[in-house]
């Protein structure tokens, strides 16, 4: 872990515009640590395609071990690459760190920055400000299941939904606490336990025991498809969502797009206290790797995330900020409308967090 007052940080920038956006994001981690008065060690490697493809490495056996071990946490770019169809090294490195690092909370929030941006009529900033919390390490992602009669015309193939009473609980109470840390008044449970009767009745069961220790907070359920319609229909009735992993997976891609698209949307994998992971969402984009137009705003936001998570409010506050005025200025990327590339919209950030410095750092 940290060594002083230095936090140690793993750098795994990837594949595609994950070696863009990574670096940009670096970049302005250190302007605004150095504005705030602290201190980052950074530590890159050099997993992904190259590497697997140069000497079959994805993810070594000792690296779970060595990131508890020696760092703080963990920033991820994006994996991904047409040189490796199977996507091998991708599953390896980002679900081999997330099972193996019980990484059981995906935190994605869905903050919209600028009107002009979200695809819904007639809403304002103040009516798209919610987080989505996903359970990460089960359910239909668990990789349980199998073929038979593979590749004939007969084929089955069974895919099971894993659900554990642990998994479950500790992922409801996380969105509680939360709620209750940041002053929140509404958390929504979501499932399908009207079709899923054994899996989601396990959520049920456990949603009604956890809710009762959190009396202030108003705790709703939603069934899956209801909370898709409604995310529409009004999004200002959320402030925390929780749910399962493949169900939080689309909840929170479409939260992404209500928000002005996945160029903005950062995410957290994380075990509370423990060394933690933060990425963007989007993926590798091999399209338009290399061509200075991917959006860095993700993995700056995704930054953000892990200074928080660190305990650095202030310097998280400044990076938010600092992504709202480049949105609101125009100050972006061609996907939000601007006219600057990846490098030239992560320089303005910074070039914004020297100038106003990072207010009530150190406090």
């Amino acid at each position: 872990m940290g060594l002083g007052d230095t936090k140690r940080i793993a750098v795994i920038p990837g594949d595609g515009i994950g070696k863009e956006v990574t670096p940009a994001a670096v970049k302005v981690l250190q302007v605004v640590c150095a504005a705030g008065g602290k201190k980052l060690a950074f530590t890159s490697f050099d997993w992904g395609a190259d590497r697997f493809l140069r000497d079959g490495t994805s993810l070594p056996a000792d690296a779970p071990e060595m990131f508890h071990r020696d760092f703080d946490a963990i920033l991820f770019g994006a994996l991904g690459d047409p040189r490796v169809p199977s996507n091998q090294h991708a599953a390896d490195i980002l679900l081999g760190l997330r099972f193996k690092l019980d990484l059981y909370v995906n935190a994605r929030p869905c903050v919209l920055f600028d009107k002009r941006l979200t695809p819904l009529r007639d809403r304002e900033e103040k009516d798209i400000n919610f987080i989505v919390f996903r359970e990460n390490t089960e359910g239909a992602y668990a990789g349980v299941g199998g073929n038979f009669k593979l590749g004939t015309p007969d084929e089955v193939a069974v895919q099971e939904d894993v659900n554990t009473r642990k998994g479950v609980e500790r992922i409801i109470r996380y969105a509680f606490e939360y709620a209750r840390r940041k002053k929140l008044k509404r958390v929504c449970m979501s499932d399908k336990s009207n079709a899923m009767t054994f899996g989601h009745g396990l959520w049920q069961r456990v949603w009604a025991e956890v809710r009762k220790e959190y009396g202030e907070i108003e705790a709703r359920h939603l069934y899956v498809d209801t909370l898709m319609m409604e995310m529409v229909r009004d999004p200002s009735q959320f402030e925390v969502i929780v749910t399962c992993n493949l169900f939080g997976d689309i909840a929170s891609d479409l939260g992404a797009q209500l928000s002005g698209g996945l160029g903005l949307a950062p995410s957290g994998n994380i075990h509370p206290g423990k060394v933690s992971l933060f990425e963007p969402v989007h993926g590798s984009a091999p399209n338009i790797a290399g061509k200075n137009m991917a959006n860095p705003f993700g993995s700056v936001l995704a930054a953000a995330m892990m200074l928080e998570y660190l305990g650095w409010a202030a310097e998280a506050q400044a990076m938010n900020a600092a992504v709202r005025s480049a949105t609101r200025e125009g100050k972006t990327t061609p996907d939000l409308g601007g006219r600057l590339g990846t490098t030239e919209s992560s320089d303005w950030l910074a070039e914004r967090i020297s100038k106003h410095g990072v207010a009530g750092a150190g406090a």
